[in-house]
């Protein structure tokens, strides 16, 4: 489940934290030595235009010209709030911001978004897409209808298999049944659940004839997805925070299930047509 942020930059990260620096110490009536606002967005253009002309060696000059505009407002504001204390916005914003100006490139976790700190690098391996930035998300759909058992945003970037159990428990108490066997993806190899039959796609061995069609059946699931993301909203989530993502993917499930409810029920009161031979 992407957030709602730019694609994350050192560059763009320096320049939005001495804005947001500035910002803080004008609300604290702070006058700063120098505030480097306007020589921080020549810097970040002139960053953009050598990097597409591929002149990287210039383009990290700039960027490194950010940083150091950024520690310099970083120490000022500190000499001036020293006796001072911050509000708790303001405090976090600080550490925030302090954490982008010390992170390396092989940190981890790191800081994506100045306004959404918490989003994780999840590596999609597509062509068009190779990263997301956000959380992940666990679905879990009934075989036939489709309809939405369990939608969960799961922070912290774990593996698939880990989330199997939980996803299954979850189910089971949202629709009140017992689910005896689950079809999966490759993502929950070497994972099972006890006293429950998984089934994982591309398994070949130890088969029937109806687990190889069920096993075709879980696909399926591909399309619910995308209608998640493009009738719903669960391609881009644009409310804040951790509690944000759990809200936006329930509310994406209980709009999926209305919307098959609400289709199956015009289907039901459509006149049926009458095809002579």
């Amino acid at each position: 489940m992407p957030k709602a942020i730019a694609f994350p930059t050192d560059a763009k990260l320096y320049f939005k934290s001495i804005q947001a620096l500035v910002k803080i110490a004008n609300n604290y009536k702070i006058i700063l030595r120098q505030t480097y606002k306007k020589l921080a967005k020549t810097a970040l253009c002139m960053r953009a235009r050598y990097a597409h002309a591929r002149q990287m060696k210039r383009a990290k000059r700039e960027e490194k010209r950010l940083h150091t505009y950024l520690g310099r407002v970083i120490r000022d504001f500190e000499r001036k709030i020293e006796g001072q204390k911050l509000d708790q916005e303001g405090s976090f914003l600080l550490d925030t911001i302090k954490r982008i100006f010390n992170q390396k490139r092989n940190d981890s976790p790191k800081v994506y978004s100045l306004h959404e700190p918490h989003v994780e690098c999840i590596a999609k391996g597509k062509v068009e897409k190779r990263y997301e930035f956000g959380c992940k998300t666990s679905l879990v759909i009934t075989h036939q209808e489709g309809l939405a058992l369990d939608v969960r945003a799961i922070h912290g970037n774990p593996y698939d298999g880990h989330t199997l159990e939980e996803a299954i428990k979850k189910a089971q108490h949202n629709s009140g049944k017992n689910i005896e066997v689950a079809f999966v993806d490759k993502g929950y190899r070497g994972h099972t659940v006890e006293g429950k039959s998984i089934f994982i796609s591309g398994q070949r061995k130890g088969l029937t004839q109806w687990i190889k069609s069920q096993l075709k059946r879980r696909q399926a699931i591909e399309p619910h997805i995308g209608h998640m993301k493009n009738d719903g909203k669960l391609g881009r989530n644009y409310l804040k925070g951790r509690l944000g993502d759990c809200f936006n993917a329930i509310l994406c499930g209980i709009g999926h299930n209305m919307r098959l409810i609400y289709n199956w029920l015009i289907a039901q009161n459509s006149p049926k047509r009458l095809y002579s031979g």
